[in-house]
């Protein structure tokens, strides 16, 4: 098992579960964030953290897509270790359902250095 991010990230990106991944296996695009699933170990102590539910294990139903998805992502965007604000408007997008459809962007995020 592992743990992915899901489309409730997309224009919120709020950063709590970076902070206590052990590995640092958070990855930072342009409007969300996510996991390189050959890298998580499965603790999940990120999952709790997220406000919005954005973070989930590859078991639940549908998450196949999400862990192809994550993996793809996690190859070319910055790691990301270190909590930073939230999108602005956020809270605006937080509810919102299918903003994979709506707003999915393949653009990097500014990341850590490590």
């Amino acid at each position: 098992m592992t743990y992915v991010v899901n489309d409730k990230c997309i224009k919120c990106k709020l950063t709590d579960c970076v902070e206590v991944c052990p590995v640092d296996c958070f990855y930072e695009g342009d409007n969300m964030l996510v996991i390189n699933p050959d890298e998580c170990i499965d603790c999940g102590v990120c999952e709790p953290e997220c406000p919005i539910g954005a973070i989930e294990p590859d078991t639940n139903d549908g998450a196949e897509k999400l862990v192809l998805l994550n993996k793809k992502l996690s190859e070319t965007w910055p790691v990301i270790t270190k909590k930073k604000d939230p999108l602005p408007d956020w809270e605006k997008f937080k509810d919102m359902e299918n903003k994979l459809d709506k707003y999915y962007s393949e653009k990097a995020g500014p990341g850590d250095k490590k």
